[in-house]
Formats: C-alpha cells, structure tokens, sequence
C-alpha cells in the first residue's frame, strides 16, 4: 500500500498549524513521524485517519481518500483511551466489533495477540489492575485487533521497562517483515533510529526534512573517523597521531571523545588512504569507523531552533 500526503493543510481558528505537507509511505517499510510537540505530527495523523478534515490538500492511499481505508488502520494514539474499570477481554470485542468484526473474531484475535505480547493471563482482567506497562501493551494490542495493513505508533514505547520494550520491538519487526505500512512517532531517537528505514521532521507545520533515514546520513561530510584503541587508552593514541608527520599530513583536528579519538580529515576523499596508513602502523586500534551524524543531531539540526507551541 502507498500512503501519500499532497500539500495538506489545516488551520484552527487562526493559527495554521499544517503548512503543505508532503510525504509518502509504502508497506514494509517503517517511517518515522518526528517533530517537537506542537510542530502538528498529532494533527497530521488525525488527518491521515479523517478525525480532522484538512483545509486543503489530499490524504491518499492507493490513490484513494484515506478515509475509504480506515478498518485498515491500526492506531495507538500517545493519548491513551481504555476503560480502567472493564474487562480487558470485553473491550477488545467491542474495539473489533466496532471496526466490522465478529465478536468471536475479536476475541480470538486478542487472545492471540496479548499471548504474542507475553500478556495472555490478563485477558479477563480489568485494565486497572495491570502495571504502565502491561496496560501499554493492551493498547497495542486493541490497536491491532483488526489486523490493519497500516499501523500508526504514537509514542509506543512510554513508560516500559527494558523487558516489555524488546517485546514491543519485536512485535514491531514482525509488522515490517509482513509487509505492513508502520507509521511511527516518538520522541525517543534511539528507538526510531533502531527501527524506521525512512524519516520525516516537521516543524512549525512544515516538513522540513524526509527520506532514507541511511541516505540521509551519507550525504553528511563524512570527513570525521572515531578511532577506539585496544588498550582504553585514547589520550595515548592521539598523542601517537599527532607526533607522526604522516598521519598529521591528513588530519586538520585530532580530540578525545570518550573511549576513543576523533580525527579530522583535510579531505574526505583521503579515508581509504588513512586507514591503509592506520593498518601499516600497527597502532592496537579496536575499532575505526566514519562517524555520521546521529538522528538525534540531525533532528536539533532541522527542528532546534525557536518553535511555536500548539
């Protein structure tokens, strides 16, 4: 399936809160949605899911309104939404009966998921009575009770603990391998950059930055080479970089950073060059690696500066 946005707006009262965004999905593959709060990532996805109409602009999927494909769409929304009080096994019938299946559908469907999820013994308790976590997991679990092609991830992973986030990770794989479109927003960097092949930044309502999450990383300068000596001694190694003439002929700077030293170089093109160098040496290197921006870096970058509150 492909989810396409074309110059979407929306405005409340007079605050313009989307400003013609733009951007595509396809299945099996998983996009990340980042944004500051308030930059219209909520407001996005409503539109997406016909909760907000936009102004203007189109929200397509296979070439259709997205509206015409909404028992498609799973949807686990930061705002969580669950009854406290009742039965976890009777909400997860009414969610699936309201999004056109047989209660006994449903209720299989649950009881399937919550035991992929490690949450199997609650499926007769009330919802209260579970930990952050596990109640995290039920949300998920309602989001995919109608088995959608499309699932959108709201800050999926707030408040679990590491154990219950592998589980979640590995339940969000396991959407991709299907070949199912996951549309995923956090504010967590590290999981989005575990997990999306593809990224979009918005900001201010704009979209500011989106495409291969790898692509965009090598377009960066790629001049910069994090060096880890075997001995965890990097202070010693950059001392041994800058007193020999060869190594100097290719580095501009040279600076601790942590466990190893990063280098400079005066042009990029001189990598292959370099690490022949550093193999001739013998210097007890660990590890050497091109250092890229991380998605955390290239987010300040995009969405750093002064910022609008919705």
């Amino acid at each position: 399936m492909l989810l396409e946005l074309e110059n979407v707006n929306k405005s409340f009262g007079s605050h313009h809160v989307l400003k013609d965004v733009s951007f595509t999905a396809k299945s099996g593959v998983s996009m990340g949605l980042l944004g500051r709060n308030g930059s219209g990532k909520t407001t996005t996805i409503r539109v997406i899911m016909d909760l907000f109409p936009a102004d203007s602009g189109t929200a397509r999927i296979d070439g259709k309104p997205s509206k015409q494909f909404l028992n498609k769409i799973g949807y686990l929304p930061e705002e969580r939404g669950l009854y406290p009080k009742r039965i976890i096994s009777e909400q997860m019938s009414y969610i699936g009966e309201l999004r056109g299946m047989k209660p006994a559908d449903a209720k299989a469907r649950g009881k399937l998921l919550l035991e992929k999820l490690d949450a199997g013994e609650h499926y007769k308790k009330r919802l209260s009575t579970l930990s952050k976590g596990n109640q995290q997991k039920i949300q998920l679990a309602i989001a995919l009770i109608n088995d959608p092609e499309i699932v959108i991830l709201d800050e999926p992973f707030s408040g679990l603990d590491p154990v219950n986030a592998k589980i979640l990770k590995d339940m969000v794989l396991e959407l991709v391998k299907e070949n199912r479109m996951v549309v995923f927003s956090s504010h967590q960097m590290g999981y989005v950059e575990e997990f999306c092949d593809d990224i979009c930044i918005i900001n201010e309502g704009k979209i500011v930055l989106d495409g291969n999450l790898r692509k965009i990383k090598k377009s960066y300068p790629r001049d910069r080479i994090l060096m880890i000596p075997e001995n965890d001694d990097p202070v010693g190694l950059k001392k041994k970089l800058d007193a020999d003439a060869e190594f100097r002929s290719f580095v501009t700077n040279s600076l601790v950073e942590g466990p190893g030293c990063i280098i400079t170089l005066k042009n990029e093109n001189d990598k292959n060059r370099f690490f022949h160098s550093i193999a001739k040496a013998d210097l007890g290197i660990d590890s050497l690696r091109v250092c890229e921006p991380t998605l955390e870096e290239i987010f300040v970058e995009k969405a750093g500066g002064e910022h609008e509150t919705v």
